[in-house]
């Protein structure tokens, strides 16, 4: 977290930039700012980089030129010249330009300026090739902007150098940059980046109980599929290289956003790490893309690799249909071969396909001769509860569980995001949990743990202090039932439970249905006779399916319409007082007036007769189907839900498809269920029963539920009172008014 007066700095930054781009207004509206002013801010910060070695460059360039030197050989003279001789990255730039010489020649400027793009090392133009901002310049210059903003980015107001702007403070500016362009555009900013102190709290709950890491000379892989800007890697990066100096980690990601990928890599350029792990593409997949410019990946960029560290804020509530033909073709073809096999959320929220993704990307547990995989994502309440019982969602949820992958969910403040005030989660999933956390799951309220902003941005509003994130940490290292964590709310030191640990299986239920028995009275009244022409059997009989011949289709229609008014005549034959009580007898009378009149009616047919004349009545006699079963009324049908047995043993017997027999499972639940049925539902309705082919399992992670705490109401007579000395204070108020 930046300090109060490195804070005051950055804000002064923000506006004198943001005072830059409205010099923009006009050949550029306000959403468009971005084009032109994040690419600026990359060259600029470069631009203080390499400033400094400038002339040693040229001289250097002209020497080594004149050996003969070329391809890497040349890239590596020259960056050590340019930046020095320890680093791994190649980061030089060649022209005869800085930003400060570009203002000499104000006629020449935009040529300059793509000489001096030109100029830097491949992998640096490649950033600029992402922002695609030499399409830009050319317009700056023709509406008489170019020369003017770029004098503006030389004021020392814009100093971006790394020793008057640190790599963390460099990180929170182009946040909040990104975040007022956003809002211009109306586009969601949370695509982008997220919070230092969320990510550093999501770091340091992964690495709580690390130690491989933190040895010497050791090698770990750390990745983010939605890189966004890298502050994942970046956070991540720091806490370990901060114990561990020695540490040989291995950054890795995907971005899908041109300009987060630029950010990105500009970043990670700057501080010598290697970019080329860093991927620009769509994680999940995108089928025949159209997109191929700029090396634009349209798949997973690092296949079949495995990561010890994962992270991610992927979108909330982002429909993935661009990526669906491509995920469902890897669903149904390759199913727990691929990435997709426990299911397929929804299609307007994809979080849940990040996080099998990740999964999908574990190392071997140490169980299987492997290091094993810890991941942190950040998610809003969907992934924890939407979805019914056998949906794409819970069948996800489902896997992870009954695998028990899932280590902890820690619930956030509200408005701790820039783009959204909900709540959010942290959910931890891993492969290597120690032998106290097998087979449950902590759950921690962090809902309290925050402090309010002096001032605001965008929606955020909250922030977690270090203490906060300390705190949060403890009680999740601390695993207790119950453990309480002292906070402050309004001006009181309260003491709430704030973690609770939780069986597997007390995360999964069964749905099972119910059925009533179908009781029908049967009668030919002129009132139900009636509803016999509203039935699409009946009337399809005076329909005709011939399109070509006229004379053939009225033909057919007026024997369509005999028969109708036949089979109204034989229905007339019985009694239209008599209410039948048993569809059975009601069958026998039916079928001997349609035999009187000789008519011989299709099943379809037969079925409108019965559904026209017939009622619901729980006085009637039970209709049976044809082997002696109680057939169910639709209009009865009730589902319940019930717990998991106690004695249960995870994973259950059941597979993951739409289709999958509930055979097995039924063998294991079905006197728990039954038991359920005699206890809660015959009670109540005792002609019911369970169909067991139609049981389902769910798994959802009710978490608010667990630590809600009920508030009684006021009572009456304050509330009376209160409302007494409202209207005291109205009549007073009316009375001066007089």
């Amino acid at each position: 977290m930046i300090t109060n007066t490195e804070n005051s700095r950055h804000q002064d930054l923000i506006g004198f930039i943001w005072t830059i781009a409205d010099k923009l207004r006009g050949p550029y509206r306000p959403p468009q700012y971005r084009r032109v002013m994040l690419p600026l801010i990359v060259l600029r910060r470069l631009d203080a980089v390499l400033e400094p070695t400038k002339q040693a460059v040229l001289d250097a360039k002209a020497k080594y030129q004149a050996m003969g030197l070329q391809g890497e050989a040349f890239e590596k003279a020259i960056a050590k010249v340019a930046i020095g001789s320890d680093r791994q990255q190649f980061l030089y730039n060649t022209s005869e330009f800085t930003f400060q010489k570009l203002l000499d020649d104000a006629d020449g400027i935009a040529s300059n300026l793509n000489n001096y793009i030109n100029g830097f090392s491949p992998r640096a133009r490649d950033i600029f090739e992402k922002f695609d901002f030499q399409s830009e310049i050319q317009k700056l210059d023709e509406s008489n902007r170019l020369y003017l903003i770029i004098k503006d980015f030389c004021k020392p107001e814009v100093n971006l150098s790394p020793a008057q702007l640190s790599n963390l403070q460099m990180g929170y500016l182009f946040e909040e940059l990104v975040r007022k362009f956003n809002e211009q555009a109306n586009e969601e900013a949370g695509d982008h980046f997220t919070p230092r102190e969320v990510i550093r709290l999501m770091v340091n709950l992964v690495f709580c109980e690390e130690t491989d890491v933190f040895q010497q000379g050791i090698y770990r892989s750390v990745y983010d599929p939605t890189l966004g800007t890298g502050g994942m890697l970046s956070v991540s990066e720091e806490h370990i290289k901060k114990q561990n100096p020695e540490a040989n980690l291995g950054l890795f990601g995907q971005e899908y956003n041109p300009e987060s990928y630029a950010i990105c890599c500009s970043d990670l350029l700057i501080k010598d790490e290697p970019i080329d792990y860093i991927i620009y593409g769509d994680t999940l997949g995108v089928k025949n893309a159209k997109n191929k410019s700029n090396n634009f990946l349209p798949h997973d960029g690092h296949p079949d690799k495995q990561f010890h560290y994962m992270f991610a804020n992927p979108p909330f509530g982002v429909e993935w249909k661009p990526e669906q033909e491509f995920i469902e073709d890897e669903y149904k073809n390759l199913g727990f071969k691929g990435r997709f096999g426990a299911g397929l959320p929804r299609i307007n929220d994809g979080s849940l396909l990040f996080l099998q993704h990740m999964i999908s990307k574990m190392q071997p547990s140490p169980e299987n001769g492997g290091a094993g995989s810890r991941i942190a994502i950040v998610f809003n309440g969907s992934p924890l509860f939407t979805g019914d019982a056998g949906s794409g969602e819970s069948n996800i949820r489902r896997w992870i569980i009954e695998n028990d992958w899932l280590d902890a969910v820690i619930a956030l403040p509200d408005q701790m995001f820039y783009n959204t005030g909900i709540f959010t989660y942290i959910w931890l999933v891993t492969n290597k949990k120690g032998l106290h956390r097998r087979g449950k799951v902590q759950l921690i309220d962090g809902t309290h743990h925050f402090q309010k902003m002096k001032k605001s941005l965008g929606n955020k509003r909250n922030e977690l202090s270090p203490e906060h994130i300390t705190e949060l940490v403890r009680l999740y290292g601390d695993f207790k039932q119950n453990g309480i964590s002292e906070v402050q709310k309004d001006g009181q030191t309260e003491q709430p439970i704030c973690s609770k640990i939780f069986d597997n299986r007390e995360f999964g239920f069964l749905k099972i249905t119910v059925e009533r028995p179908l009781r029908l009275n049967f009668q030919v009244s002129q009132e139900r006779l009636s509803l016999l022409w509203e039935q699409s059997a009946f009337q399809n009989l005076a329909t005709t399916k011939k399109r070509k011949d006229e004379k053939v289709q009225q033909l057919e229609i007026e024997i369509g319409e005999s028969l109708q008014n036949q089979i109204i005549e034989a229905l007339q034959q019985l009694d239209e007082n008599k209410l039948y009580m048993s569809r059975n007898q009601f069958e026998k009378d039916l079928s001997r007036v349609l035999k009187n009149a000789g008519l011989k009616l299709k099943a379809p047919v037969n079925k409108a007769i019965l559904a026209a004349l017939g009622a619901a009545d729980p006085e009637a006699e039970i209709c049976k189907d044809s082997k002696g079963n109680p057939e169910p009324d639709s209009n009865l049908r009730d589902t319940e839900i019930v717990p998991l047995p106690d004695d249960i043993a995870l994973p259950l017997p059941l597979d993951y498809g739409k289709d999958a027999s509930v055979d097995e499972l039924v063998k294991l639940v079905k006197v728990h269920c039954l038991e359920y049925l005699q206890r809660e539902v015959l009670p109540h309705v005792p002609d019911a029963w369970i169909d067991f082919s139609k049981t389902k399992v769910g798994y959802e992670i009710p978490l608010n539920r667990h630590f809600y705490i009920y508030q009684p109401p006021r009572a009456l007579d304050v509330i009376e009172d209160d409302i007494k000395a409202l209207e005291s204070d109205i009549m007073a108020m009316l009375g001066e008014v007089v």
